[in-house]
């Protein structure tokens, strides 16, 4: 048995004093970030986790699709997407879980903060992916011999959209993450992302479902990188009265 370990994991969880603070979001502006290896898997900084977005108002569910186990709610996502009925097929792409992948990075100015999980939409990740596989950047995360990355947000009132957009710009120099020891040291006390997320039983997700099919609400999170404006259903409740029955036939036969 490693005590060290064992006390180096105790004491990171003991200073993990706000889920909150565990994430990172863009201000309004540019920032410069660095992506760090991620101590749980030193292979891939990426963790795709999957989230239902419409089930609670307000509220984002992790789907057990992200550890490889059954979602009661994408299995009736899928049931709706194969009756042939546009309406049904509509909300079955709506309560579907939709993926959002986080890295770990540090903040410059920052930095003594630690590091911190940026989660971001479809369009980045790729963006990410694309640099990370090409060879004339090399690897993004290098502790040595990475690169910095510039993050623009810019908001939906200063782009007369909806929605709010964000840009990354990879830096051309290659520099350490830092030459601080300190630093350093709080980039490897990472904690496991999907543990800063609820996980939710099977029954639980039914349950969940069926409270949304009793209310009729519907919300709308697509895979950009913030929520555009909500959408009601296309038929109101009698398509979600229709959903229902579907739900009664998958799950009482």
């Amino acid at each position: 048995m490693d005590i060290n370990a064992i006390k180096s994991r105790l004491n990171q969880l003991q200073n993990t004093t706000s889920t909150a603070n565990s994430f990172w979001k863009p201000p309004a502006g540019k920032t410069q970030i660095r992506i760090t290896p991620y101590v749980e898997n030193k292979d891939n900084p990426f963790v795709e986790l999957f989230f239902h977005y419409s089930l609670v108002p307000n509220k984002t569910v992790l789907s057990p699709l992200s550890f490889g186990r059954p979602d009661p709610v994408q299995q009736f996502a899928d049931k709706l997407k194969s009756t042939g009925d546009k309406d049904e097929w509509i909300q079955g792409k709506r309560i579907e879980p939709k993926m959002r992948t986080f890295a770990p990075v540090i903040v410059r100015g920052e930095e003594n903060e630690g590091v911190k999980f940026w989660g971001f939409g479809k369009t980045v990740y790729q963006e990410l992916l694309a640099f990370l596989a090409d060879p004339d950047y090399g690897d993004l995360t290098d502790i040595t011999n990475g690169r910095d990355i510039t993050v623009e947000f810019k908001t939906a009132k200063e782009l007369g959209k909806t929605y709010p957009e964000t840009y990354i710009r990879v830096k051309p120099n290659q520099t350490p993450a830092t030459n601080n020891k300190k630093v350093m040291e709080l980039i490897k006390e990472q904690i496991e992302v999907p543990t800063l997320f609820r996980k939710y039983s099977y029954s639980e997700l039914e349950d969940l479902l069926k409270n949304w099919l009793e209310t009729g609400k519907v919300s709308d999170e697509s895979n950009k990188e913030t929520t555009p404006t909500n959408e009601t259903a296309t038929n109101g409740t009698s398509t979600v009265s229709s959903v229902k029955d579907s739900f009664d036939d998958l799950f009482n036969s």
